[in-house]
């Protein structure tokens, strides 16, 4: 039995379905909130979009691509999620203020002579340290290599707020408010 993308019933056959511009395989009750999608007969393999690529981005997920269009085809139920480019991203980390902080004050300097020594504006090592702004990725390899110190974290974050439960039956439906 396959599941609604957005209500989570169990149903035999689903309607793939875009709503506000994604495509889900929907039950017959849910998909009155979108437009049914016509699918061609892709017998003969051949397809106007290209689908040899696996992270053909978001061109491919809106292109009606076969790779990545649809996620409710094979009916298998593997709980893990496909990998994105965020996945080898570093994250800032948390508490990035209090590190620029402690190593600018460790070297006896004052905001004024960091963003001097940066070449950059001593608004922004303010901003830094009140933790307002985030370090754009050249003043966070700027500071990390003036203080040898390191304002990133690890890609291996847990995703547990994006898996739902244990069993991975976490549906549209039970993150989005509906409109009546």
């Amino acid at each position: 039995m396959a599941q609604c993308e957005m209500c989570g019933a169990e149903q035999s056959s689903l309607t793939t379905t875009k709503v506000e511009g994604a495509k889900l395989e929907l039950c017959d009750e849910c998909t009155e909130f979108g437009t049914e999608v016509k699918t061609e007969s892709s017998s003969s393999g051949s397809s106007k979009y290209s689908t040899s690529s696996s992270s053909s981005g978001a061109s491919g997920g809106s292109s009606g691509s076969t790779s990545t269009g649809s996620t409710g085809n094979s009916g298998s139920s593997s709980n893990q999620r496909r990998k994105d480019m965020f996945d080898d991203m570093d994250e800032i980390a948390g508490d990035y203020d209090d590190r620029i902080r402690e190593a600018r004050e460790g070297e006896g300097l004052t905001q004024e002579e960091l963003a001097n020594n940066l070449n950059e504006k001593a608004s922004l090592i303010r901003k830094l340290e009140r933790g307002d702004v985030l370090p754009s990725d050249g003043v966070r390899k700027k500071l990390e290599s003036a203080f040898d110190i390191t304002l990133t974290e690890g890609a291996d974050v847990d995703d547990t707020e994006w898996s739902g439960e244990s069993t991975g039956s976490m549906t549209l439906g039970d993150v989005v408010e509906r409109k009546d």
